[in-house]
């Protein structure tokens, strides 16, 4: 049986069981019914006994074989008894079934009857076995003159039994036949659900299925129809940041970002969906699972992203360095054509003072960005987005009390922070009025590092401000922003704080935070004279300083 399948094995498990259950409760049936039998035989025959004995025509006519035989062969059969058999005290019959018996000695006990007691016993006799009762005759002074004895033989009791015998059989095969075939259905559609695996093969299955759950790195979450998470696995639990018991708990209640938690509980394929959660990156597939056309459930997977997007973050940032170096390649160019030109038309001093004024405005910048900011990568970034701000037709300018020493933080994502806060607040100030102006400050103090970013564009509306930082946002309105959902991504994971400021389009403040810890007071805006725009202002705590 070990090769069996777990449906063969419990089809053969089930039929025993049934088997012996059927055949137990038939035996049982067969001995209840025999005592049944007996017991209503004996009852019969003590019935029958006592009314012959009592009865007046018996006591006249004792002695006498011609009256008591008629009589006693009538009420033998119409009460069904195989024998009446009236006795003088010694025993000797007046009547009988077979007439040669009749004078002949009775077989049997008869002293409890000589007693004047009734009573009942199985004895053989003529007949052969039989269950039969012996009661004395009394006349009027009570004093026992005959005894009647009546019975039934063991053969009848047994051919009444084999007649009930046969239906309760019938009703066992058919109890057994329908018993059969429901095993056989549950045998069938065990069969099917384990796909004919024995025991071992399911249990192997089991095993492997155990241990790649908790081996992979990616999250796996199975989502029932209803919404509710049935399979959570090690992966899925440390990027979604679970703790406790999972399963059985809807998506929309695990503390999940609410865009996350309502794609999860939507029964929807999806294909390599970007979301944020906390400080992670997860790129989020989704498969339907259906059985004909009812929907089973989903199946999530999911992927850290975090590097990817970190790294992804760098190569921007080196493409905006190249960038800026392509257009400072291209005015250089342009500058030295004029140049060259101013010389050929044999204006020298003016081609010397161009020249020279080029140089002293390039030159001026560098100085003022390295001398304000020592960190070489901040600086790099800055000096690349002028040139890049400055052909897109934005004035970038730092505030002259930016001051940065190398403060030891994460580089990654300090370029993510400042890069995409000048991306954003370039083309706000793109969409605002003329002259367009960005200006950045980057300042220390004794606990914190603050950057503060403001725009000469048109602001944020009160309604959408708090909204900024949610991966999708975007003034554009084409649901892929996603530069300020890093910002706030990287400022988590450093742990500091972000406020919005500025003024709306309808002349209202904007204002909203997205913090990570104690939220920080933001001055009205400072950075640019007409306070129009928006002002974002990072905080960020230093090593070994609470904010």
């Amino acid at each position: 049986m070990r090769g069996w399948s777990l449906a063969r094995q419990m089809l053969a498990l089930q039929i025993v069981v049934v088997g012996v259950t059927v055949t137990g409760g038939a035996l049982l049936a067969f001995l209840q019914m025999r005592d049944l039998l007996v017991e209503e035989a004996v009852g019969t025959a003590k019935a029958v006994t006592v009314s012959v004995a009592d009865s007046p025509s018996v006591l006249a006519s004792l002695g006498d074989s011609t009256a008591l035989q008629p009589y006693a062969e009538r009420v033998r059969r119409e009460t069904g008894v195989d024998f009446i058999t009236i006795m003088s005290l010694d025993g000797v019959r007046y009547t009988h079934p077979n007439p040669a018996q009749i004078g002949r000695r009775f077989l049997g006990n008869t002293a409890p009857a000589l007693a004047g007691q009734i009573f009942t016993e199985t004895y053989t006799g003529t007949l052969g076995p039989s269950v039969r009762a012996v009661a004395p005759v009394r006349d009027d002074r009570g004093r026992v003159r005959a005894l009647v004895s009546a019975g039934i033989t063991i053969n009848k009791i047994s051919v009444r039994l084999r007649g009930q015998i046969a239906g309760a059989a019938l009703i066992g095969l058919l109890g057994l036949s329908l018993g059969g075939m429901g095993t056989y259905l549950v045998g069938a559609r065990l069969r099917r659900q384990t796909h004919g695996m024995g025991p071992t093969e399911l249990s192997r299955m089991y095993e492997y299925h155990d241990a790649i759950l908790h081996a992979v790195r990616e999250g796996l979450l199975l989502v029932d129809d209803a919404g509710r998470v049935t399979l959570c696995n090690d992966g899925a639990r440390e990027l979604l940041g679970l703790t406790g018991e999972v399963n059985g708990r809807h998506v929309t209640d695990l503390g999940l970002p609410p865009a996350l938690g309502e794609r999860l509980s939507t029964a929807e394929n999806r294909t390599d969906e970007i979301h944020m959660t906390g400080e992670r990156t997860l790129v989020v597939n989704a498969a339907v699972v259906r059985s004909g056309n009812r929907s089973l459930g989903t199946v999530v997977t999911l992927r850290d992203h975090t590097e990817l997007q970190s790294l992804a973050g760098q190569l921007d940032a080196e493409r905006g360095f190249a960038d800026s170096l392509r257009a400072a390649a291209h005015e250089s160019a342009n500058r030295l054509h004029t140049v060259i030109t101013l010389v050929e038309l044999g204006r020298a001093e003016q081609a010397v003072a161009f020249a020279t004024a080029e140089i002293r405005a390039a030159q001026q910048l560098a100085d003022r960005v390295v001398g304000a900011v020592r960190e070489p990568v901040l600086a790099a970034l800055l000096l690349g987005k002028s040139a890049e701000a400055g052909e897109r037709g934005v004035e970038l300018a730092i505030t002259a009390d930016s001051e940065l020493d190398d403060l030891g933080l994460d580089t990654r994502d300090l370029v993510t922070i400042v890069g995409n806060l000048i991306d954003n607040a370039a083309e706000a100030a793109m969409a605002g009025t003329r002259p367009a102006r960005v200006e950045v400050r980057l300042r220390a103090d004794e606990t914190a590092f603050v950057i503060s970013v403001a725009d000469s564009g048109p602001g944020l509306d009160p309604a959408t401000a708090g909204e900024a930082f949610r991966r999708g946002w975007t003034t554009k309105g084409d649901g892929r922003g996603l530069g300020l959902a890093m910002v706030g991504q990287a400022v988590r994971r450093l742990g500091g704080t972000i406020e919005v400021g500025g003024t709306a389009e309808d002349g209202h403040p904007a204002r909203a935070s997205h913090t990570t810890g104690t939220a920080h007071t933001v001055p009205e805006s400072t950075v640019l004279e007409n306070e129009t725009g928006a002002v974002f202002t990072v905080r960020l705590p230093l090593r070994g300083k609470e904010m």
